[in-house]
């Protein structure tokens, strides 16, 4: 169904290819502001369909996905460029592969279709935004106050992906243990 939240969530797609491009060409100015314009449409797409009540089915699946394929390809072409530590990337892909484990574990063996995130998965999806801008930035500005605040925040967005991670683990379990 098409909705204005759902074209945000495809903008966001269809952007994220873009930013990775940019990111691997060295194209530092466009990969920062591109990402910031498909970073925005995550929050404008779920608040215009809470505000104007167009929550649909596509939409549900459709966002997170979108999430997944920017963050993850950002944090990829980062890693790539040797612009952010392998092991912080490793992380967050190793939260998002347990999440999704978890999931296929649960449409295939039981009748759980629907996943609600998480506060600490929001905030750990949050951060992990912030992250990715401070990274891309440093090569934008290139001022010193930038790198520490870059290096200064992989500590807390680690925190709160495994946290978040652990978190899931723990509420997946107990969810499967009532299916």
């Amino acid at each position: 169904m098409f909705s204005v939240p759902n074209l945000f969530t495809s903008l966001r797609l269809l952007l994220a290819p873009v930013v990775i491009r940019a990111i691997l060409h060295g194209q530092h100015n466009l990969a920062l502001a591109v990402f910031a314009i498909a970073a925005a449409t995550d929050g404008l797409d779920g608040a215009i369909a809470r505000q104007f009540k167009q929550i649909t089915t596509a939409g549900a699946y459709l966002d997170p996905i979108a999430d997944k394929v920017l963050l993850s390809g950002v944090y990829l072409a980062l890693a790539i460029a040797e612009m952010l530590p392998w092991w912080f990337v490793a992380l967050i892909f190793g939260r998002d592969l347990l999440i999704l484990s978890f999931a296929v574990y649960a449409i295939s063996f039981t009748t759980l279709r629907k996943f609600e995130p998480s506060v600490w998965g929001k905030l750990s999806t949050f951060l992990q935004i912030v992250t990715a801008v401070t990274w891309m930035a440093r090569n934008v500005l290139m001022h010193p106050a930038v790198d520490v605040v870059a290096n200064a925040l992989i500590w807390p967005t680690a925190a709160a992906t495994v946290w978040s991670g652990l978190h899931y683990a723990w509420r997946g379990l107990r969810t499967l243990r009532t299916h």
